[in-house]
């Protein structure tokens, strides 16, 4: 590890990126020793990590473009995550109905039995052909299809429990936290942070992992002044969140003239989510929004198929990521491979610069590992990879119902509906703010739905919430239920409440430019 650090700390690793990429390195990296630090520009999650369909799957209509091993790892993974994250993610069950001009039968049978086969299956139910009845929510036209498994997931807790675990192994996590200059010097990397109250940290790294997403190339002409070995293709996916289409728990799956797909997925219990579209972006990742053209598509596919029609009006919310995809030339957006790949650059066979390119959210475990096991080739005594039998923080307990049980037992004031959100955002979690409380008014003021004050602090202050929308659509989703004048009171008390901990933050800033 380096010496000497300028006016920071020293570190084996400096991770660029609070997305699942980046979180995903940083625990795996302090899980096997090493020191880690971890800068992320926004919010955790802030970008593509809680913009995506919120699927942990294999990705069906990648067998179509021969992405085999793709699919076979991503399947592999499903289990894993499934095992390692009950609380944020749950199986889901999806149909997909038969158009025969589109795919015919046999093809959709092939493409369903490798995805049953790639890889080991225990926790979900095989692939079958079903016929539609009269109470189905589709349209009396579409008669038969296929039913198969795949994962549901909270993308953006996922993010944040990453963080958690890296935190809990002495990984220091610092969002609003820029990268601006990272350069090679005599005993390592010199990097430059600057968080965006404009107060500035020199640190020391033996190695980076340049983690951030759609500015992984961009970075290099901005903090490395050194050319980008790979480039990228910005793929635009855009959603749209509308009342619930119909009241059974499966998703769908909908092929359509353009040989894409489309899903409906049940959402936070009373609505559905639509997407995701495939354009290409040219623009600023941060300013990506969904446009007229994509809200049309995505509104003509779902009444192609469902007996409820809705219409532009009916869009209750809206949001759209760019998926930063290896530029391998596709013809088309959808076309391009959702795969990874790395580039480690060395200086004299030391201090590497570690770039990752492209991926998914699904094989985010898998590409961490393999990342943090190209990095330890330059730190002889780190541990062994470790994760793929390790639950992810709040993830320690048998099944949902369980603990669904367990804590109503112990707090029978509590409404029911409120515990089964606590169990499928925090798992274990929620007891570091309810140990202790015997009745509601001990939450404090319910800032609506449902969200007290003593949630919203123990986000503030142990997952590294600042503003409302990191609490409200991040951390959690409860910016589906509030009001404008609730988000407005929750507004105001988060600035109350981060500006009294950034002043202790800036406190200690002071304190270490004087002990420098």
């Amino acid at each position: 590890m380096p010496a000497d650090a300028v006016n920071g700390e020293s570190y084996d690793l400096v991770v660029i990126g609070g997305g699942v990429n980046g979180t995903g390195i940083a625990a795996d990296a302090t899980g096997r020793g090493l020191k880690v630090l971890l800068c992320e520009m926004n919010d955790l999650a802030s970008a593509t990590s809680s913009n995506s369909s919120k699927l942990i799957h294999g990705g069906l209509r990648y067998l179509e473009y021969y992405q085999f091993r793709l699919v076979r790892e991503a399947l592999a993974e499903r289990e894993v995550l499934l095992k390692n994250a009950p609380h944020i993610i749950s199986p889901l069950r999806f149909q997909l109905p038969h158009r025969p001009h589109l795919r015919p039968a046999w093809m959709i049978r092939a493409g369903l039995f490798l995805y049953d086969n790639l890889a080991k299956r225990t926790t979900l139910a095989k692939s079958k052909a079903i016929k539609f009845s009269e109470d189905s929510p589709l349209k009396a036209t579409m008669r038969q299809g296929f039913e198969y498994s795949d994962g549901f997931v909270d993308d953006a807790r996922l993010v944040v429990c990453n963080a958690l675990a890296a935190a809990k192994g002495g990984a220091t996590i610092k969002v609003r936290t820029k990268c601006t200059s990272a350069k090679r010097v005599d005993n390592g990397w010199r990097i430059e942070l600057q968080d965006q109250q404009g107060n500035k940290t020199t640190v020391l790294a033996t190695a980076i992992a340049n983690a951030a997403g759609p500015w992984v190339a961009s970075l290099f002409d901005q903090a490395f002044t050194i050319k980008s070995p790979k480039s990228i293709r910005l793929v635009k996916g855009s959603h749209i969140i509308v009342p619930r289409l119909h009241s059974q728990p499966q998703a769908y799956i909908l092929q359509n003239e353009d040989s894409r797909i489309v899903f409906v997925i049940p959402y936070e219990d009373n609505f559905s989510l639509i997407g995701t579209t495939d354009v290409d972006y040219h623009g600023d990742p941060s300013l990506v929004a969904i446009d007229k053209e994509e809200q049309d598509y995505l509104i003509q596919v779902s009444n192609q198929h469902f007996k409820t029609q809705i219409r532009t009006a009916d869009i209750v919310r809206t949001y759209s990521g760019v998926r930063p995809l290896l530029n391998d030339e596709a013809d088309s957006a959808q076309a391009v491979s959702r795969d990874y790949s790395f580039e480690v650059q060395t200086n004299a066979g030391e201090y590497p610069l570690l770039s990752v390119f492209g991926g998914k959210i699904t094989t985010y475990r898998k590409l961490s590992e393999a990342a943090v096991d190209k990095l330890c080739q330059f730190f002889p005594k780190a541990g062994a990879a470790w994760t793929k039998d390790s639950v992810l923080p709040g993830g320690d307990f048998s099944d949902k119902q369980h603990l669904q049980a367990s804590l109503e037992q112990q707090y029978p004031w509590l409404a029911s509906s409120l515990i089964t959100r606590y169990v499928r955002s925090y798992g274990t979690l929620c007891q570091q703010f309810l140990t202790g409380k015997t009745a509601v008014a001990d939450l404090g003021p319910d800032f609506g739905a449902g969200l007290y004050q003593l949630e919203v602090d123990y986000l503030i202050n142990q997952e590294w919430a600042m503003c409302l929308e990191d609490v409200i659509w991040r951390r959690t989703k409860m910016g589906m239920y509030l009001s404008t004048e609730q988000k407005q009171q929750l507004d105001q008390y988060l600035q109350k409440a981060t500006a009294s901990a950034q002043k202790l933050l800036e406190k200690d800033h002071r304190d270490q430019l004087l002990a420098s």
